[in-house]
């Protein structure tokens, strides 16, 4: 079990656990769930942690939901957060503040609670995968529910074209 698991129990929500085999030597942890589990790229989602330069100087990690195959429009971040600017977390950051190792970041039962974006796309499906809480498991939920328990808003053109 995972933080992310225990979590989606404990709330009674009913979703998808699926389990591969992780290659190490892979290029891309998004693509290699895309691959193992056979689904759409495009409801496969990465979580990522951004770090926010407020306009009172001081710095926020969000996290924000994207495809795998698309990029984080870090632009967007910044306006929609009212920030400065944005930029990606190191992994040491976004591995201290989540819970979770880079590659197995899952948007539930994290270490802290931070804000969160997803890309509105994600409402075009009834099911999207996200991670489970490490490499190799990844959770197939609503993205209605998603949005619910992790209190997200949902953003148009989160991602680059």
């Amino acid at each position: 079990m995972t933080p992310a698991l225990d979590l989606v129990a404990s709330l009674g929500i009913e979703v998808g656990v699926h389990s591969y085999k992780h290659d190490p030597s892979h290029k891309s942890y998004g693509l290699e769930v895309v691959e193992a589990l056979k689904v759409a790229s495009e409801q496969v989602f990465k979580t990522l942690v951004v770090n926010l330069i407020r306009t009172d100087l001081k710095s926020e990690l969000v996290m924000v939901l994207v495809p795998v195959v698309k990029t984080v429009n870090l632009k967007v971040v910044s306006s929609v957060m009212k920030a400065k600017k944005a930029f990606l977390a190191s992994g040491v950051d976004a591995e201290r503040v989540t819970g979770y190792v880079v590659g197995g970041i899952s948007p539930l039962g994290t270490r802290t609670t931070l804000r969160t974006l997803i890309d509105e796309s994600a409402n075009n499906y009834e099911i999207l995968y996200c991670s489970g809480g490490r490499r190799g498991l990844e959770i197939s939920i609503s993205p209605k529910e998603l949005l619910r328990v992790i209190n997200a808003q949902a953003v148009p053109g989160l991602t680059n074209k």
